[in-house]
């Protein structure tokens, strides 16, 4: 496997006295998908959170690159190339499918805007239909595609997708891990929150469950896919 491009190391997180996130470690491989599992509360979306800059670990490492961004404010770490499509799409609403993707370029210095946008267009032809249309009349599925592609306009290393599929109709859900699994063949390294067990894990590489706060078990995908403990918990089975 090539190397590691992010690496958090022991990482804790406190919502006042409330530890929500108790000595977390993984690593994301450049080229990879890895996914983060759990149930609701278990600490995800403020692992997420805390890698982009947005909350702050008490103690341990975060590296990107073999970088230290544990302390960088969130738009520093955005600059180095670490994106997050955040839980809620929080796509400007008032704003026009193009003026979104416009703010998604905004570290962006010496940026040929035009041919940024018409690659994500290739990419979500659908947005390419609407990209004169207000961003809050769009379906669900269009605003997570969108949020997605405001998040690839600043060109990351890294993407991170918040419960990508949350809120979305089933034949949607298929639809937009078509769409991670493409931006990943075709070289984008992502990191992956998501309550759905079943569709992160067919397309991760690696995966990690965490349960309370804690990292309880990893593997890859497959293995996890096939772990009796996975089925029961989050399968369904």
């Amino acid at each position: 496997m090539s190397d590691i491009i992010l690496n958090v190391d022991n990482i804790n997180v406190y919502y006042g006295a409330i530890h929500a996130i108790k000595g977390v470690s993984f690593n994301v491989r450049e080229g990879e998908i890895v996914t983060l599992i759990g149930a609701n509360g278990a600490g995800k979306s403020t692992t997420l959170q805390t890698v982009s800059g947005l909350l702050r670990s008490k103690t341990g490492s975060i590296s990107f690159y073999d970088e230290p961004i544990t302390k960088l404010e969130a738009h520093k770490i955005l600059k180095k190339g670490l994106a997050q499509v955040p839980e809620g799409r929080r796509i400007f609403q008032q704003m026009t499918v193009q003026e979104n993707l416009e703010m998604g370029a905004f570290t962006k210095k010496n940026f040929n805007f035009n041919e940024a946008v018409e690659r994500i267009y290739e990419e979500f032809p659908r947005l390419k239909e609407r990209r004169r249309q207000v961003a809050g009349t769009l379906s669900g599925g269009e605003q997570q595609m969108l949020a997605m592609g405001r998040a690839l306009m600043s060109e990351p290393k890294l993407l991170m997708l918040d419960e990508p599929s949350m809120g979305l109709a089933p034949i949607l859900v298929d639809q937009i891990f078509e769409i991670i699994k493409s931006l990943n063949d075709k070289g984008t390294t992502i990191l992956l929150v998501e309550q759905n067990a079943q569709m992160a894990l067919s397309i991760a590489d690696r995966a990690y469950v965490l349960e309370t706060g804690n990292v309880t078990l990893e593997g890859t995908g497959e293995e996890l896919l096939r772990s009796e403990k996975v089925k029961k918990a989050y399968l369904g089975e």
